[in-house]
């Protein structure tokens, strides 16, 4: 949060980021365009963004969003989906092979065709943690710009394309989330007890440090309460489609005080990193498929290099097994969080004769 605005400075930017998010997503969720609530309200509000318009996601508001979508992907929990954990374990080894292919393959791609420098195009591959990488590349010197406009558009791009590909391709549609039926007292009982647990279970996971502590926090107490039986009671839809809605704004707010120039100079190492990931990714993803009986589309949500709360949001909404979605992105976000600073200071510390100079333009003064 801008610590320069007042309070109603802040509300009013508040309030327009949601408005322009709701413009977005709102028409095109009750469309029936999967997931489309939250592909709308990212692809406005960044438009917006790079148009200029001074947006706001409060720090405390995405917090609580994180939390309230852990909930709702924990209330899809079953006893069948606990028992097809049993097959996670290849899943997850062919998950881990994809990762290392994809970092070094676009490593390559970004220094070959776009001349990148070897840290910078490493960490601009890094399949996932954002934030970490943009920590770890402001530490070492790297072209900080440049790998936050790459990554930035990765998250973007998947989060908008994919449920446009899985329609296209028959393979989901825009499931309709259950709701509780009339709200009894012992419903709203439920769902308070519901909401209490998940959230102290969420901090608990944001303290230790857990990856995506509050998303997955939340939603471990939610599968647990649901997958036993103890609670029936479950987020109302329109509560759910509210949390895509504003993680939309949170994503597209990204690209604020991104100049257009800028993001064009970069777009090609852009979309051709995406392309080449994507398209290892998927190709794991065909071979998992084929050799186990496994769902398509949760495969491809899992394997998926977007950011986790837009790949577990995807999850919900086009009703998937969140269990195997969301032991996929740990995984992911795990091995990333622990391997990418060592490997980047190893990079870093390499001679200069042994780092390919960069063709990449230089950073705008905005």
């Amino acid at each position: 949060m801008a610590p320069s605005l007042d309070p109603r400075a802040q509300a009013r930017r508040l309030a327009e980021t949601l408005a322009i998010a709701a413009l977005g997503g709102v028409p095109l969720g009750l469309s029936g365009f999967p997931a489309g609530y939250l592909s709308g309200a990212i692809l406005i509000v960044s438009a917006a963004a790079i148009a200029g318009r001074p947006l706001l996601m409060p720090q405390l508001l995405t917090r609580s969003i994180f939390v309230l979508i852990g909930i709702s992907l924990g209330a899809v929990v079953t006893p069948e989906t606990l028992r097809g954990m049993a097959t996670y374990p290849a899943s997850i080894g062919v998950l881990v092979l994809a990762m290392v292919v994809i970092s070094i393959l676009c490593t390559a791609y970004l220094m070959i065709v776009h001349g990148w420098d070897l840290l910078s195009a490493y960490l601009a591959s890094s399949p996932g943690g954002l934030s970490q990488v943009l920590v770890v590349a402001a530490e070492l010197g790297a072209e900080l710009r440049s790998i936050a406009i790459v990554q930035s558009m990765r998250v973007v791009i998947i989060a908008v394309g994919l449920p446009s590909a899985l329609s296209v391709l028959g393979l989901a549609g825009n499931a309709a989330r259950h709701g509780n039926g009339p709200l009894s007292w012992a419903l709203a009982g439920e769902l308070a007890a519901l909401v209490i647990a998940a959230t102290i279970f969420a901090l608990a996971a944001f303290r230790l440090r857990f990856p995506g502590g509050l998303l997955f926090g939340a939603m471990f107490a939610s599968a647990a309460l649901h997958g036993s039986g103890i609670i029936h009671a479950v987020v109302p839809p329109w509560v759910a489609n509210t949390a895509m809605v504003a993680l939309g704004a949170v994503v597209g707010a990204r690209f604020t005080n991104t100049p257009l120039r800028l993001l064009l100079n970069y777009l090609g190492a852009a979309l051709g990193s995406f392309a080449l990931s994507v398209a290892i990714a998927a190709a794991f993803a065909v071979a998992l498929v084929s050799m186990f009986a496994l769902p398509t589309p949760e495969v491809i949500i899992a394997y998926a290099p977007g950011s986790v709360d837009a790949m577990m949001l995807l999850a919900l909404a086009l009703h998937l097994d969140p269990v195997y979605v969301g032991a996929h992105h740990v995984t992911r976000i795990v091995l990333v969080s622990l391997s990418m600073p060592a490997i980047a200071r190893r990079v870093a510390h390499k001679p200069a004769s042994a780092l390919k100079a960069p063709r990449t333009p230089p950073t705008f003064q905005d």
